[in-house]
């Protein structure tokens, strides 16, 4: 797969506990990115954090939260992206999701090194 050098960051923001559907919003999310071929989606789960509500959500032993805090970040080309958009906001009931312009240094394997 080959994506332009010049392509957005999709980074959505989610709690641990948000759903779709029967599964988890996080993985609902990274399934359908995959099936849309886009380029890769990854996702990292905060120790802390805290939204909207002002809630904090930890992960200290003594006080233990359900939901802590993923981020699911996803590069591509800005067409492709945007296609995603449409799908993600039928997804989502809250969270946060920010666009970013970036530029592509490698994807994929180097075959030089």
């Amino acid at each position: 797969m080959q994506i332009p050098s010049d392509a957005i960051l999709l980074r959505i923001l989610v709690g641990e506990s948000d759903r779709c559907g029967s599964q988890p919003l996080y993985q609902a999310i990274v399934l359908k990115a995959r099936e849309l071929n886009l380029a890769g989606a990854t996702v990292l789960r905060g120790p802390m954090g805290f939204g909207q509500s002002s809630r904090l959500h930890t992960a200290k032993i003594l006080d233990l939260s359900n939901d802590l805090p993923f981020v699911i970040e996803i590069v591509d080309a800005e067409d492709k992206i945007n296609a995603f958009l449409p799908i993600l906001d039928g997804m989502m009931a809250s969270g946060l999701v920010t666009l970013e312009k970036v530029k592509i240094i490698q994807y994929g394997t180097n075959a030089k090194a």
